[in-house]
């Protein structure tokens, strides 16, 4: 590495800084002594003299449980969390200079962001720490042509626990360097495989059986966005971890780190379960085990797979491409929105309708049918892998499709399906799959494989869930693309997949972002289809649209009826918005504090006229003045979401006083006892007259008192 250039740090997503409070909590003790060097721990407890790091025993800091972090100086009085902590010793105001705390804590924590490298120093001799006696062993770390860049010494005090102190060669300060480098680089520099282990104990075990083995500082706890894992680029990396929960979850954020550096292959050996607890590789180096035949033959997680390496790349030159005038593949669903070996990811949020539209849609293209301007020049045979829906209700939904009998005759072997299934798509539920289709097809494969969703199926390989990139795009290459593979590799697949709720503002700026691991999915689609409801409150669906291999679909308003989905044209749209200009009572009072308050007040036997109530609620619940409060009123009068009553006696109420309209009366309105309240005028919308209603338990809207010839 040349001593010039920075280190190579691999960009993860800044942390916030509730995320960058809990990193320093669960590495407390590494944190701690690389801030202050001369603390010591006691019963649980992080001690130390003050916030400068001088020694004695004054300030005292959690290091377990719910108050982990927590800390008080009996000297002065001070204290707080492990932010204030690093506020102090680093100098910086936490109020007024919060974004510059949080920026230095995301520097030394590493997160992606360059670490600015101190001038390089002699190394000044190592001083060990008090308390602990003389080290026990020491490792070095150097770069690959042996420069040291730190020291990790361990210790073993009398009736202690071991502990380790990290030391930068570079600042000569005893502390782990800003940027952590990985163990053994100069024996790393000439191998193509690497085994990465928890410690340097467990390196150095598979080191004298000539294997090239590192680690990252400080082992499981090492953090993983503060490591320099640059040296593993191009490189098969194996990653051996300790058998409990720790090493397995440090092997997979491991896992990723390795692969974003750039390493060829990652796998993830499988610890036999008959192993003891935290059973590592020096164990079995000093059980006497073969490690070789351990990496070699035991099972494992493979993270990311090496490039197949098939020959020569095709290329084309201009000529070749403009010679080329054979027929283009036929669309499997057309106008391109499926194509032979494409893959389209049909997204929508929980609810919207997507596995009855996505059955509609494979019903029709295993009938050759037309559906809502997509079509297909053939039948196609379809395999349905569905994971929600049980059989029963499965059975249900096929039993209402509303088809033509010769239509439904036509599908009936072409369209296959599960029921709910629990199966993971991992190797094992490949392989059944795959067995399980051959069965039904026999010779002619399907032409289309549908999964439903992939959340219910999906397999990270133990990078991590769907909403992590690199997890996404395992899925899809190692699982699903294999999947493809040994069922017929001209397949088209169909992705349904959940999304997050689509505002207009996504609609208008980009919808498919609300795709859970949008970034690898959009990059490895061939179309995209988002079903979304552009208004909770109205039946309507938008369909939105993305291709690569092919002009632009326009967004299409579809809707769910009786006999099935249908387009909506703009005629239809607008009568559907007509109808839906009224939304029920209880919506409106949802939105109108004033109709919500007529309602419950009315619920406690208090009628109101509108002078009453402007009076009494003035000034009260953000309402303003009385004045503004009878404005309001007059708008919902006229609009008809308030009429008034004027026969009180039927409800035992006393007659209004001083006013010509009667007590305000809201839609379905009650008394405490239950009984029912009826308008028995309106107010005219366009001569504001009082006057009686034709039907008091029909409640009508201003728009509708015309048209029902309540205008005189």
């Amino acid at each position: 590495m040349n001593k010039n250039t920075p280190p190579n740090i691999i960009p993860l997503k800044p942390p916030d800084a509730q995320a960058l409070k809990s990193q320093l909590v669960q590495n407390l003790p590494a944190i701690l002594h690389a801030l202050l060097p001369n603390g010591l721990v006691r019963a649980g407890k992080f001690i130390v003299g003050d916030v400068r790091g001088n020694k004695g025993e004054s300030l005292i800091i959690e290091l377990h449980g719910s108050k982990a972090g927590l800390w008080h100086d009996f000297a002065t009085g001070d204290g707080g969390d492990i932010l204030d902590l690093w506020a102090a010793v680093k100098g910086f105001d936490r109020k007024s200079q919060f974004t510059q705390l949080i920026t230095d804590i995301q520097n030394w924590l590493g997160a992606g962001v360059p670490v600015a490298q101190p001038p390089s120093c002699k190394h000044r001799p190592h001083k060990h720490t008090q308390n602990l006696g003389a080290p026990t062993a020491k490792w070095d770390y150097t770069d690959a042509q042996g420069k040291l860049i730190a020291s990790v010494y361990r210790y073993d005090p009398k009736g202690g626990r071991k502990q380790f102190r990290p030391w930068d060669a570079r600042s000569g300060v005893m502390k782990a360097p800003d940027v952590r480098p990985l163990y053994n680089q100069m024996g790393m520099a000439g191998a193509d495989t690497v085994v990465l282990v928890e410690g340097e104990k467990c390196a150095d075990a598979l080191i004298t059986q000539g294997i090239c083995a590192t680690t990252a500082m400080n082992g499981a706890k090492a953090p993983i966005e503060k490591t320099d894992w640059s040296p593993l680029a191009d490189k098969t990396v194996i990653i051996w971890p300790d058998h409990d929960e720790p090493g397995l979850s440090y092997a997979r954020r491991a896992a990723s780190a390795a692969a974003r550096a750039g390493a060829c292959h990652v796998e993830i050996l499988t610890v036999q379960a008959d192993k003891p607890p935290k059973w590592d590789a020096a164990d079995a180096v000093a059980e006497g085990l073969c490690v070789s035949d351990i990496i070699k033959n035991w099972d494992r997680v493979v993270a990311k797979n090496k490039p197949r390496r098939l020959g020569l790349i095709p290329l084309y030159s201009v000529a070749d491409l403009r010679s080329d005038v054979s027929p283009m593949p036929e669309d499997l669903i057309a106008p391109r929105l499926l194509t032979p070996s494409g893959i389209l990811v049909f997204g929508g949020a929980p609810k919207v309708g997507k596995s009855d539209f996505l059955i509609s849609l494979l019903a029709h293209m295993a009938a050759g049918e037309y559906f809502l301007g997509l079509t297909t020049k053939r039948p196609l045979r379809v395999f349905y892998l569905q994971a929600e829906v049980q059989y029963h209700y499965l059975r249900e939904r096929i039993q209402k499709l509303s088809m033509p009998e010769p239509v439904l005759d036509r599908l009936q072997q072409n369209f296959v399906m599960t029921p709910q299934t629990r199966l993971i798509l991992n190797e094992d539920g490949i392989r059944q799959i795959v067995l399980s289709v051959k069965e039904h097809f026999g010779d002619i494969p399907p032409d289309i494989i549908a999964i439903d969703p992939i959340r219910n199926v999906f397999d990270g390989g133990g990078i991590g869930g769907e909403n992590d990139n690199d997890a996404m795009m395992f899925f899809l290459s190692q699982r699903v693309e294999k999947l493809r593979e040994q069922i017929n590799p001209n397949a088209g697949l169909i992705l349904a997949h959940h999304t997050k709720k689509v505002s207009k503002k996504h609609v208008e700026e980009d919808p498919f972002q609300a795709l859970s691991g949008a970034g690898s999915l959009r990059s490895y689609y061939t179309s995209g289809i988002i079903l979304h409801r552009p208004d909770e409150t109205r039946p309507e669906r938008s369909m939105v649209f993305e291709l690569r291999n092919g002009p632009e679909i326009a967004q299409k308003t579809i809707i769910r009826s009786n006999t099935g989905w249908a387009e909506v044209n703009n005629h239809e749209r607008l009568a559907l918005a007509q109808l839906s200009k009224r939304p029920d009572a209880e919506t409106l009072r949802k939105k109108d504090a004033i109709l919500q308050l007529i309602y419950t007040e009315s619920l406690q036997g208090r009628v109101y006229t509108a002078r009453q109530f402007s009076d009494c609620f003035q000034n009260k619940y953000g309402f303003g003045s009385s004045r503004s409060l009878r404005n309001r009123i007059n708008v919902l009068s006229t609009k008809g979401h308030v009429k008034f009553f004027k026969n009180v006696e039927g409800y035992g109420l006393p007659a209004p006083q001083r006013s010509r309209q009667g007590y305000l009366c809201v839609e379905n309105m009650a008394l405490g006892n239950g009984t029912r309240i009826y308008p028995s005028h309106f107010k005219h919308p366009k001569t504001d007259e009082i006057l009686p209603v034709d039907d008091p338990q029909k409640w009508i809207t201003t728009h509708n008192h015309i048209a029902h010839g309540e205008d005189s």
